[in-house]
């Protein structure tokens, strides 16, 4: 019954993307679909993937993320009933790992990279750019849990992290500063964001006086920052030793 809802819910959300393409290709373009069997059933295989995607997100990403914030800031757990911001290493050592893990698992990531590595002559490899984002994404989750444990304003880093890059950006050779901003998109996307969103409403759940409104979101914005700081330091580095 699940599935047959989110099957029915998933195409009115992508109707609106097919109707589009449709007018276009047909009514401002005025050419026929090439390929019309092979598209339409492309379609409908992204159709069912997506409904097979959301499932799963409900059904096991976003449980186990709530799970592991849990049970890493368990008292039972840490041994302790009195715990303070360094009580709490399990679970930044935890979210720097998932953030790590997730990053390199994303297609987004790894077809951005492909592409970089193409248009780039080689210049710019595929697996040290791919490093190099998730160790951000991994930096960047971590210091959001931090955030979360003690309860410190969002802006405060996020403030401080763009006015870093902006600094960084001035100093990074020209041809890497797109690619450094497109990498905080990349890396939101389909398996990172429902484990990085549940952790960080897990944390806040979990952690007394915390509100999960107000603590539990903004680990998203940690996951996109800290790529592109992660970019543009790999970039200026490797301009300085090629000096």
């Amino acid at each position: 019954m699940i599935i047959l809802e989110s099957f029915i819910s998933m195409f009115w959300d992508i109707a609106p993307i097919i109707g589009m393409i449709l007018i276009f290709q047909l009514f401002i373009i005025k050419e026929k679909i090439p390929n019309l069997a092979q598209t339409l059933f492309g379609i409908f295989m992204v159709w069912i993937g997506l409904t097979l995607f959301i499932v799963g997100l409900e059904k096991a990403l976003f449980p186990i993320g709530k799970m592991m914030a849990t049970q890493l800031t368990s008292p039972d757990f840490l041994g302790k009933t009195e715990l303070n911001w360094n009580d709490y290493y399990w679970v930044y050592l935890f979210a720097a790992s998932m953030g790590f893990s997730a990053t390199i698992a994303e297609p987004s990531l790894l077809a951005v990279s492909i592409k970089a590595n193409e248009v780039s002559g080689n210049s710019i490899r595929v697996w040290p750019l791919r490093i190099t984002i998730a160790l951000g994404v991994a930096i960047g989750i971590a210091l959001g849990s931090y955030r979360i444990v003690v309860g410190l304003p969002l802006h405060y880093f996020i403030i401080a992290g763009y006015g870093l890059v902006i600094v960084q950006t001035f100093f990074a050779p020209k041809q890497i500063i797109a690619l450094a901003y497109d990498s905080g998109g990349v890396t939101t996307s389909s398996v990172t964001v429902p484990l990085v969103a549940a952790l960080g409403l897990g944390l806040a759940s979990t952690i007394e006086g915390r509100n999960p409104l107000i603590d539990g979101f903004g680990l998203i914005a940690f996951a996109s920052l800290f790529p592109i700081m992660g970019v543009l330091a790999y970039a200026q580095i490797k301009h300085l030793i090629n000096k």
